[in-house]
């Protein structure tokens, strides 16, 4: 099983009602979620390929 599968596709391959695929991935994600170690940052970061949208140019908000 990938990890890009729709819960339809993951139905399909396994013969399951959809709704019953999406209760079964929403205990996972939410399981997987729970277990997320917390994210520290330290030192020198570098970002590349970042687009910053401020707004359209020459155009004001009404």
């Amino acid at each position: 099983m990938g990890l890009n599968l729709s819960n339809a596709q993951i139905a399909r391959e396994l013969d399951l009602n959809e709704a019953d695929v999406q209760q079964m991935t929403r205990q996972l994600r939410s399981g997987i979620v729970s277990k997320k170690p917390v994210v520290v940052l330290e030192g020198e970061v570098e970002c590349d390929e970042v687009y910053g949208v401020a707004g359209h140019k020459g155009q004001r908000k009404p």
